[in-house]
C-alpha cells in the first residue's frame, strides 16, 4: 500500500528530472523523464516509506538523519535542489496539499510564542554549547547573514561589512542610546559602542549567550557602556535613540507581529530610528518548514513580506528604507557549513552521528532555500518620522569617513 502511494507521489512531483529509487526489498524505480538532472537514493527502512507518504519534507530530513535514506552517487544539495524544484512545478496528491493547508492555517496557534514558550525555543537550539557555534561561526561570532560586498572576501570581512552596513543605516551619533533587541553573543552590541561610541542595552532570551555576551564586555572593557540583560521585549521599558533587531524577527511568531512593530514605535525616541534585519519571503506565504520547526527552530517562521507590511503601517512606522539581500545567506551558509566540515574531528567528539547528520541537513536545506526558492534576507530601516534618515542613500555609499576606519576597508 505504502509503496504504491509513494508511486503516486513522486510520478505526480517528478516532472523535470530524475530520481532514481532502491527500495528496501531490492526493488529499483525510477520516477521522471529522461531530461534534466538525475539524482539517485536507497530506502533501506519499510517505515520510511510510510513517513514518507504521510509527511514527505519531515520524513526526508529524518531519514537522512537517522540513516534510512542513503544518497547514491549524488550529494544531498542535488538532492534538494531537485526534489524542491520538482516539487513546486510537479502535482503533489491531495492528501499531502490537504496536510500542508491544514499547517497554513495552525500558523495563528502554532506560532502564538508567549514569553515562556519564547524562552523554551530560544533554548532549544540557542543554548546548546557555545563551543559547537565557534568551530563553524566568525571570530565574532555572528549567527545572521554576512554582507558580501565582494564575493571573494572572507566570512570574517562580510560579516564586519554587515556591522557597518548596518551602523550607516543607523545613522548613529556618539552618546545615544542603542537597544539591540536579540543580542546573541554580543558582538554587534560591543561592536556599536567600540568604534560608534554610543551606549548599548542588549536583550536575549539565550542563558548562554547572556553569559558569553557579559564576559565579552568585561574582557573589552566596555561594561560601562553595554548592558545584557535577559529579557523579553515585551517586557523591555525606557526610550531609545537606536533601535537594531538582527535575525530576531523569524522567533516573533505570526500573530505577535503587531505586537513587536508596535513595540519599536513605543520604545523609539520622535527623532529614532531602527533596524530589522530578517529572513523573509519575496512570495505568497506558505507554512514553515515542519523538519525546522521540529529540530532546529522550534515556534520559527519566516513571513511574508505581504505579513510585516500591514503590522508596520498600524505601528504608525515610516518604512524610510527596505533593501533586500539575495544570496548572500546561501554564501554565508556555505562559509559555515565548510568550516564545520573542517572541525568535523572535534565535533565527533561532542556530538553523535545523528546530530552532526542533523546539522548537514539544516545547512543543505536552507542553502537551497536561499538558492532554489523565494527566501532572502530584508533590511527594513523605520521610523517615527519621514525626515529622520536623509532622503536618499546616498550617505550608504558616498561617505565612508561615516566609518570607522576598519570598517570602511572592509566594505
Amino acid at each position: 500500500m505504502w509503496k504504491g502511494l509513494l508511486d503516486q507521489l513522486l510520478n505526480g512531483m517528478m516532472v523535470r528530472d530524475r530520481l532514481l529509487v532502491r527500495f528496501p526489498d531490492g526493488d529499483s524505480r525510477h520516477y521522471g523523464p529522461d531530461i534534466g538532472e538525475t539524482v539517485q537514493i536507497a530506502i533501506n527502512d519499510p517505515a520510511t516509506i510510510r513517513a514518507l507518504c504521510l509527511h514527505p519534507e519531515l520524513a526526508l530530513g529524518e531519514a537522512f538523519m537517522d540513516g534510512s535514506l542513503v544518497l547514491i552517487d549524488t550529494n544531498l544539495d542535488d538532492l534538494l535542489r531537485v526534489l524542491l524544484r520538482n516539487r513546486d512545478a510537479g502535482d503533489m496528491p491531495a492528501w499531502v496539499v490537504s496536510s500542508d493547508r491544514f499547517r497554513y492555517h495552525l500558523r495563528r496557534i502554532v506560532q502564538r510564542n508567549s514569553p515562556v514558550r519564547a524562552r523554551a525555543n530560544v533554548a532549544h537550539h540557542y543554548d546548546m554549547s557555545d563551543e559547537l557555534y565557534r568551530l563553524f561561526l566568525d571570530t565574532d561570532m555572528q549567527y545572521s547573514c554576512a554582507y558580501f560586498t565582494d564575493p571573494k572576501m572572507s566570512l570574517e570581512a562580510a560579516q564586519e561589512a554587515k556591522k557597518a552596513h548596518i551602523a550607516a543605516k543607523l545613522c548613529l551619533e556618539p552618546g545615544q542610546h542603542v537597544l539591540d533587541i536579540g543580542c546573541g553573543w554580543g558582538g554587534l552590541a560591543l561592536t556599536l559602542a567600540r568604534d560608534y561610541d554610543v551606549r548599548v542595552t542588549g536583550i536575549t532570551l539565550s542563558e548562554n549567550q547572556l553569559r558569553t555576551a557579559r564576559t565579552r564586555a568585561e574582557a573589552e572593557g566596555l561594561s560601562d557602556r553595554v548592558q545584557f540583560f535577559l529579557e523579553d521585549y515585551r517586557d523591555t521599558q525606557g526610550i531609545f535613540d537606536r533601535i537594531v533587531s538582527v535575525g530576531m524577527l523569524e522567533h516573533v511568531g505570526l500573530p505577535n507581529f503587531d505586537t513587536y512593530f508596535t513595540r519599536l514605535h513605543d520604545l523609539l525616541t520622535p527623532d529614532g530610528i531602527a533596524l530589522i534585519h530578517a529572513i523573509g519571503r519575496s512570495a505568497p506565504p506558505m507554512p514553515h518548514s515542519a523538519w525546522l520547526n521540529k529540530y532546529i527552530f522550534p515556534g520559527g517562521y519566516v513571513p511574508s513580506l505581504s505579513e510585516i507590511a500591514g503590522p508596520m503601517e498600524r505601528a504608525g512606522l515610516w518604512q524610510s528604507d527596505i533593501e533586500i539581500w539575495r544570496l548572500h545567506y546561501a554564501r554565508t551558509l556555505r562559509a559555515w557549513r565548510k568550516r564545520f566540515e573542517a572541525n568535523s574531528d572535534k565535533l565527533r567528539e561532542m556530538y553523535d552521528d545523528r546530530f552532526l547528520a542533523m546539522f548537514r541537513y539544516y545547512f543543505a536545506i536552507c542553502i537551497a532555500s536561499f538558492e532554489h526558492q523565494a527566501q532572502a534576507v530584508y533590511q527594513f530601516q523605520l521610523a517615527r518620522k519621514r525626515d529622520s534618515v536623509p532622503l536618499t542613500r546616498d550617505y550608504l555609499y558616498r561617505h565612508p569617513s561615516r566609518l570607522p576606519p576598519q570598517r570602511a576597508t572592509t566594505s
